[in-house]
């Protein structure tokens, strides 16, 4: 086989990756059906073709929103000036959940893939922990150097209430609308947060 053929075939696979990823990116901004045969048609691919790439559901989700991620002091950058911790805390905390809003569809997409296929849960990107760390961090001068394991406590704590999941149970069990489920969730994050720095 020549070099003028392998590369030709590099290339072609390439843009067949780069085609199923960029579909599964057009059909989340557009809020559509989130699954493999509706991304196989959006990019004019096989069902087939789309798991040669790709697979499951989760890992392709993983890498068409990645992509487009801020970085944790990217995202909290309006707040970058405090240091006070439950400020922090309730911006990321909205934060997140107006971004997992804006790619619902795809975030309940992996969330439904991942609990039928626990072994692909390593596959889902976790954007809450670099969040809390993040909002967290003025702690570490303070709390946990008089308390080492009251920060990992907090940060597991706020892990139930900084996520998609949490959202999804105040919208669809509580009735929330999707402001009202964001309200409560950052108010919850800040309460445990006032909590866990305020001297018993």
């Amino acid at each position: 086989m020549t070099t003028e053929i392998r590369t030709g075939r590099a290339n072609q696979k390439l843009r067949t990756r780069t085609a199923i990823v960029d579909a599964t990116r057009g059909l989340i901004r557009s809020g559509s059906e989130i699954t493999m045969p509706a991304i196989a048609r959006a990019a004019m691919v096989s069902e087939a073709t789309a798991y040669r790439y790709f697979p499951d559901l989760v890992s392709l989700l993983r890498e068409a929103i990645v992509r487009d991620w801020p970085s944790p002091d990217e995202a909290l950058a309006p707040v970058a000036g405090s240091e006070d911790p439950v400020e922090r805390i309730g911006y990321a905390t909205e934060y997140l959940l107006r971004e997992t809003l804006t790619s619902e569809r795809a975030v309940r997409a992996m969330i439904s893939a991942s609990v039928v296929r626990p072994d692909a849960i390593g596959a889902r990107p976790v954007r809450r922990f670099g969040l809390i760390d993040k909002a967290l961090a003025p702690l570490e001068a303070t709390l946990a150097v008089a308390d080492p394991g009251a920060v990992r406590q907090l940060r597991l704590d706020l892990a139930v209430i900084v996520s998609a999941e949490s959202l999804f149970n105040l919208i669809d069990l509580c009735g929330l609308a999707p402001e009202a489920a964001i309200r409560s969730a950052v108010h919850t994050a800040r309460v445990v947060t006032t909590a866990a720095i305020t001297p018993c």
